[in-house]
């Protein structure tokens, strides 16, 4: 019995914390432009990232894994599959 590999994929996202307006723009295949409401603080910025990431692609969140920057705008999720 082989087990199946899971495939792994890199998404940068420049964040935009304690934005006016929400939105999720698309620079190209991997690379995202993410505005939320929620201030920088005690990770609820990148909370509401991933959830708005998420939703975006139509994945379950827990399929997103932040994997860099996690204090600064210039963010790495990976995405399994």
């Amino acid at each position: 019995m082989r087990k199946e590999k899971k495939s792994k994929m890199k998404l940068s996202v420049k964040a935009k914390a304690k934005s006016k307006r929400e939105y999720v723009k698309q620079l190209d295949e991997t690379h995202f432009e993410i505005a939320v409401h929620e201030p920088p603080h005690d990770g609820r910025a990148n909370a509401a990232i991933k959830k708005s990431l998420a939703e975006f692609l139509d994945i379950p969140p827990s399929s997103l894994v932040l994997v860099s920057g996690e204090k600064g705008r210039e963010k790495v999720f990976e995405l399994t599959t």
